[in-house]
C-alpha cells in the first residue's frame, strides 16, 4: 500500500509550522506526547483515524504515533483538509490519504485507503470508516477492537447501528463525554461557527435576526454567541423542552415557517436532514445567508435548492447565490457543508485540546478492555467490552479536567472525610 496520497509533498513546510503553532496551544496533548515517548502505550497498534485533517488533527496523530501507533490518516470532509498539513504528516512518516477538494469518489477511495492496513483501533467523525466496513468491505474491519466516535452525527449512526444488532464492534461515545460536548459542541461551535461566518461574509452580527435550526449542544453555543455580538435569535426547535430552555434563556422561539420570512442569517446544527428546505427558502429574505454547522451537508435542502435555481453565481469567495423563480437570491456558504472547518479553521486549538485529550484516553481504554480470547476478558482481565455504543467513563472525564485546570494554574477543593461520610451517609 502506498504510504500517501496528498496534493504535493512539497508543501509540508508551511504544514509542521501551522502543527508547531497548535501543539504550543494544546498542553494536554503535549503532556501526553511526553509520557507516550517514554511509556509507548499503543507500541504496535494500528489505528485508523478520520477527523477533520487539519492542524489541531494533525497534532492528535503525531501523539498517537509517539505512543508507537501505526497510524493511518485520512480527513472527514473533502472540503476541511488542508494540503500543507496532510504533507506535514506524510513528511513525518505517517500515512496519509486526504485532499483539499477531492470529489466524492476520490473521498470514499480515501475512506478506503485509510482503512487498507486493517486498523485494531478506529478513530472516527461521522461515521465514514465504520459504514464502509459495515456497508461495503467487511474484510477491512477483521482486526478491529473497537473505536471512538467524535461528534453527535456519527453518535446518532451508530447508534441506530446498536438497535439494529448489526454493530460489529464496540465504539465509544467521545461526543457524549461532559470534557468534549459541554466545551468543543458549545464553546468550541459557537466561536469557530461566527468567525467562519464573518470571514466569509465580512458583515455584521450586531442588529441582524439569525435564526438558529435547533438547541442541543452546538446550537446552544452557536444562539450565545449571535446573542453577544449583538443579534436578535430566533431558535427552533422539535423537543419541548429544549424548546422551552431557549425560551428561557432569553430567544425566541417559534417554527421555521414562521421564522423563514424573518431571519438575515440562518444556521442549522442538528444531525437531521433537510431543517431547511426550499419551501422555507421561497419565504426568505432576498439575499438570506444560509450555514450548516451539522457534520454532513444534509441540513440545508441543496438539491432541492439546486433544483428550481433560475440562476448560480458565486457571489464571494466560498459563497454561492441561488436565485430563486420569484426574483429572491439565497447565499449559501461553504456549499451547505460544515461551516466552521469547510470555512474556517474549525475549533480553537485550546478546545480541541479537551476533545482530543478524551480521544486518546478513550482509545487507551479499547486498548485495554478488547477481547484477546475467547474467554471473555479484556486485555488487561479486566471484563471486555460488547458490541455496542460505550459511554466515557467518568474516570476519563476526571484526568481530563483536572489536567486542563492544572495547565491554567487553578486549583479546586476537595472533599474532607467528614464532608465524604455525610454525603455517603442517609443519615443526617
Amino acid at each position: 500500500m502506498n504510504n500517501y496520497d496528498i496534493r504535493d509533498i512539497s508543501l509540508a513546510p508551511s504544514g509542521h509550522t501551522k502543527i508547531e503553532w497548535v501543539r504550543n496551544n494544546m498542553p494536554l496533548l503535549r503532556g501526553f506526547e511526553e509520557e507516550f515517548v517514554e511509556t509507548k502505550p499503543f507500541d504496535g497498534v494500528k489505528i485508523s483515524l478520520s477527523i477533520h485533517l487539519e492542524p489541531k488533527t494533525a497534532y492528535l496523530c503525531k501523539v498517537l504515533a509517539a505512543g508507537g501507533a501505526d497510524m493511518s490518516v485520512t480527513g472527514s470532509n473533502s472540503l476541511s483538509t488542508q494540503d500543507d498539513v496532510a504533507a506535514a504528516l506524510a513528511d513525518s512518516g505517517i500515512k496519509v490519504f486526504a485532499y483539499h477538494g477531492a470529489t466524492d469518489e476520490e473521498y470514499n477511495r480515501h475512506i478506503e485507503m485509510c482503512l487498507e492496513h486493517k486498523p485494531n483501533i478506529i478513530i472516527d467523525d461521522g461515521g465514514d470508516l465504520v459504514g464502509l466496513i459495515h456497508d461495503k468491505r467487511p474484510d477491512l474491519g477483521e482486526e478491529v477492537w473497537g473505536g471512538c466516535e467524535e461528534t453527535t452525527t456519527g453518535v446518532i449512526r451508530l447508534q441506530a447501528m446498536e438497535r439494529a444488532g448489526v454493530l460489529k464492534f464496540p465504539m465509544v461515545a467521545v461526543n457524549d463525554a461532559d470534557c468534549k460536548h459541554l466545551f468543543d459542541n458549545r464553546y468550541g461551535t459557537g466561536q469557530s461557527v461566527w468567525d467562519a461566518i464573518m470571514r466569509n461574509t465580512n458583515l455584521i452580527v450586531a442588529s441582524k435576526t439569525v435564526v438558529v435550526v435547533g438547541y442541543g449542544w452546538c446550537s446552544r453555543g452557536i444562539a450565545m454567541r449571535a446573542a453577544a455580538l449583538g443579534a436578535r435569535v430566533i431558535v427552533t426547535e422539535i423537543n419541548p423542552v429544549k424548546a422551552m430552555e431557549a425560551k428561557m434563556d432569553g430567544y425566541d422561539v417559534m417554527t421555521m415557517a414562521q421564522a423563514a420570512p424573518l431571519g438575515d442569517m440562518f444556521v442549522s446544527a442538528t444531525g437531521c436532514k433537510h431543517t431547511i428546505t426550499v419551501e422555507h427558502m421561497m419565504t426568505m429574505k432576498d439575499r438570506a445567508i444560509l450555514a450548516n454547522a451539522g457534520h454532513f451537508n444534509v441540513e440545508v435542502d441543496m438539491a432541492g435548492l439546486e433544483a428550481i435555481a433560475v440562476d448560480v453565481k458565486e457571489t464571494r469567495a466560498n459563497i454561492m447565490g441561488y436565485t430563486l423563480p420569484n426574483g429572491k437570491m439565497i447565499n449559501v456558504i461553504a456549499e451547505g457543508k460544515l461551516v466552521n472547518i469547510a470555512a474556517g479553521d474549525g475549533h480553537p486549538a485550546e478546545i480541541m485540546d479537551l476533545s482530543f485529550a478524551v480521544q486518546i484516553l478513550s482509545a487507551k481504554y479499547i486498548l485495554e478492555h478488547h477481547v484477546t480470547d475467547g474467554s471473555g476478558a479484556g486485555a488487561d482481565g479486566r471484563s471486555s467490552l460488547t458490541n455496542s455504543v460505550v459511554d466515557v467513563s467518568g474516570e476519563i472525564d476526571d484526568v481530563v479536567s483536572r489536567r486542563k485546570l492544572a495547565a491554567w494554574g487553578i486549583e479546586i477543593d476537595a472533599l474532607t472525610p467528614e464532608q465524604e461520610a455525610y454525603l455517603n451517609s442517609w443519615q443526617v
